[in-house]
């Protein structure tokens, strides 16, 4: 196992400097110069190239990218082009709104989803497969600015349980975090229930009930547990799409995160800033999917990783 670990650790490596590379040519495609942004609308060409200078943006594009990635390995994150402060001063109070509303998220649509897979996969054809498969499927089709903005207008606004937004308390992670993870929830519904389902096919299941054990042991030993690596996948994989997702929910909640913080850098085309928040991003989706691969062997202990 710590092998294999080593191994996919080390397999990253290549993967982070691609993307790093495709997130620098990204970033210098936008629109915009924060050189000017910096120096005034009313600024000479010459005060513009100074501030240019002084940000290091007169250099070529090749001695850019190797400074970033000489900074970001040593752990100098750099400084802000927007603010002068260091990123990591920015990032840290940053993150941890992010990472609670992802969490939360991730856990109710689980306790959720696989619940309500499991009622439809014990139900299959029956009309109430029906009507939870409906309510599941309307999860992923409604937007989550629509979804978001409903929720404040009638549990914030007209009924006054949760704040309209910011992060003052727990209270303040409750309505986005539904909103979040509102199409997760449908989605690991849909695998529960197409995973169960085959499952519920198999020799062993019948097996299993003809030898008198209960229904509930069927199901919740014999057949969830069997099915939980589709499962795991789905929720490892949304769980990292969360904490990169969340930008749309924390923008219309007012949450100070990382998302937050993404959308306000791109529109003042903060290189520095944009570079190191999607390559955090990066490194936690890779992070989750490894932590994903080990549930495998945990679930299942004959999967061995050689």
């Amino acid at each position: 196992m710590k092998g294999y670990i080593f191994k996919r650790l080390i397999n990253t490596i290549p993967i982070l400097i691609v993307v790093s590379i495709l997130i620098f040519m990204f970033i210098h495609l936008i629109p915009g110069d924060p050189a000017r942004l910096l120096a005034g609308q009313n600024a000479t060409y010459d005060e513009i190239q100074l501030m240019r200078e002084h940000l290091g943006l007169n250099k070529p594009l090749y001695i850019q990218y190797f400074n970033f990635i000489k900074d970001f390995v040593s752990g100098n994150l750099g400084n802000s082009i927007k603010t002068g402060l260091p990123i990591g001063d920015m990032i840290g109070p940053r993150f941890k709104p992010t990472f609670i509303l992802a969490i939360f998220s991730i856990v109710w649509a689980s306790i959720f989803g696989v619940g309500i897979g499991i009622i439809s996969a014990v139900n299959r054809g029956k009309a109430l497969d029906y009507i939870v498969m409906i309510g599941a499927i309307s999860g992923i089709s409604l937007p989550l600015f629509w979804l978001g903005l409903m929720l404040i207008e009638i549990f914030s606004v007209q009924l006054g349980w949760f704040p309209t937004g910011g992060v003052d308390s727990y209270k303040s992670y409750i309505l986005p975090g539904i909103t979040l993870g509102a199409g997760i929830t449908s989605m690991i519904a849909r695998y529960t229930r197409s995973s169960m389902s085959e499952i519920l096919k198999e020799p062993y299941i019948r097996t299993s009930r003809a030898k008198g054990i209960s229904e509930f042991w069927v199901i919740m030993k014999h057949t969830l547990r069997n099915s939980l690596i589709d499962v795991v996948t789905i929720v490892g994989l949304q769980f990292g799409f969360l904490l990169a997702g969340s930008v749309l929910v924390e923008t219309v909640f007012s949450i100070p995160g990382l998302g937050r913080l993404l959308i306000d850098s791109i529109l003042f085309r903060d290189y520095t800033v944009i570079q190191v928040i999607l390559l955090i991003f990066t490194l936690q989706f890779i992070v989750v999917n490894l932590v994903v691969d080990v549930l495998y062997g945990v679930l299942n202990p004959k999967i061995r990783y050689d």
